[in-house]
């Protein structure tokens, strides 16, 4: 029985704690929907007050809108007007101009030309007024006024007056060195400052020496006599263009410097040629005039080509006419040997100097295309400059093969003179010989 007891309150306690369990489930949901009903609350009260200032935004925005829209056509239509008003003044500006708008184009064309002159001339440190007075009229945007027209008339003026007087003024100067001072000089008209040692170069603004001038100069001393006549000048008129242009003038040293390496070896060759050839035709003229005095005494043979032959001659007449004859042959021959020499070096000096020149020009073609493959062409004075300077080997070339080649066909001429003049000889001699064989024969046959 008592089993029976402990067995149902067991059941009864089992049941009795999952009845529990969901009560407590049910509370805990409706405490949460609760707080969710309260969270939406909150947020569609939030939603309702940002609608609110939307709203209210949106109202003012399309009240800005509004004025704006307004503002816009006020703004279009005195747009119009303006636009209608500038119109009709412009047409009466024209009318009442007239061709003063042509005379205004006339004033400022003719208002630059003199700024341009004022500004490259010597007498612009004299005319600073006129020259702001001229920039006044350059700048304007308007008719030119009565003051303006008659301030353009005095710079004209001004500047006519100064192109046929001369004064003493100082300049800012540039020296060679880079230094800036102040240099008394001479104003020569408008295109000429005279210092004491010769015409200086104006750009506008300073004054500096020109590269290179010409050997007679003038200077500031000598204005005096320029302007009056009294003194012959060769003034530069183009405000020291072609004083510039003498430093593009290259003279002969600075030519020769431009053939390079192989332009002083040219030069070594014709300086070795041509002492070959002074030696060689003072050793032909020597001998000839020996050979002259030889040819007035036969009898009394001397140190020179034709005694020696002599002397062959001599030693040699017991042979027989054609042992003789090749015996004087032999001697000739060496002779012409001695008489020939350094000819053929002459010759070869002579082929020798252009084909170097075509090499030097060569070499420098090839260093023209290189500065060219690098830099582009966009100058064409300096690629003709680095041409002219490759052509330089070439003249070099040529100048030294005329005079040798000319060397050695007067020098081969007078040697070939002097061999015919032995040659004759040696003949006339054989010729003797074989009239006293031939008599010795008649006699001894005769016998």
């Amino acid at each position: 029985m008592r089993k029976l007891l402990l067995i149902i309150a067991l059941f009864g306690l089992g049941f009795t704690q999952p009845a529990l369990a969901v009560e407590t489930l049910s509370v805990k949901a409706q405490k949460a929907q609760q707080q969710e009903q309260q969270h939406n609350a909150e947020r569609e009260a939030q939603f309702k007050q940002r609608e609110l200032q939307l709203a209210k935004r949106k109202a003012e925005l399309e009240k800005r809108k509004a004025q704006l829209d307004l503002s816009i056509e006020s703004l279009s239509r005195s747009f119009s007007d303006n636009e209608h008003t500038l119109a009709e003044q412009q047409k009466k500006l024209h009318l009442e101009t007239g061709s003063l708008g042509e005379l205004f184009g006339v004033v400022r064309q003719s208002a630059k030309e003199l700024q341009l002159e004022l500004a490259h001339s010597v007498a612009n440190t004299e005319q600073s007024t006129h020259i702001h007075a001229i920039d006044d009229i350059v700048a304007a945007k308007r008719l030119p006024s009565i003051l303006e027209l008659t301030g353009l008339w005095h710079a004209f003026q001004a500047q006519i007056t100064s192109s046929s007087t001369y004064s003493d003024i100082t300049v800012p100067f540039v020296s060679g060195s880079g230094e800036l001072t102040q240099l008394e000089v001479t104003r020569l008209g408008n295109f000429a400052l005279l210092s004491g040692h010769g015409p200086v170069d104006w750009n506008g603004e300073q004054a500096s020496d020109f590269p290179r001038l010409p050997k007679h100069v003038q200077t500031s001393a000598e204005a005096a006599g320029i302007i009056t006549g009294h003194t012959s000048a060769t003034i530069d008129p183009s405000r020291g263009e072609i004083y510039k242009q003498l430093a593009d003038a290259l003279t002969l040293a600075e030519r020769f410097e431009h053939g390079g390496f192989v332009g002083k070896i040219i030069a070594g060759l014709f300086v070795l040629g041509m002492t070959i050839a002074l030696y060689r035709a003072a050793v032909l003229m020597n001998i000839q005039q020996k050979i002259n005095r030889q040819l007035k005494s036969p009898q009394t043979p001397t140190d020179n080509p034709l005694g020696r032959i002599l002397n062959v001659y001599s030693s040699e007449k017991q042979l027989h006419v054609e042992a003789l004859e090749l015996r004087l042959l032999e001697s000739i021959m060496d002779e012409q040997q001695h008489l020939e020499r350094g000819l053929s070096m002459l010759k070869l000096l002579a082929a020798l100097a252009p084909m170097l020149g075509l090499l030097g020009t060569v070499t420098g073609m090839i260093e023209t295309f290189q500065v060219i493959t690098q830099f582009g062409n966009a100058e064409p004075r300096v690629m003709a400059g680095g041409i002219s300077m490759a052509l330089i080997t070439t003249v070099l070339g040529l100048i030294s093969a005329m005079p040798l080649l000319l060397a050695h066909n007067l020098l081969s001429s007078k040697s070939e003179a002097i061999r015919n003049i032995l040659e004759r000889q040696s003949v006339g001699l054989v010729a003797q010989q074989a009239e006293a064989q031939s008599t010795e024969h008649k006699d001894a046959y005769a016998a």
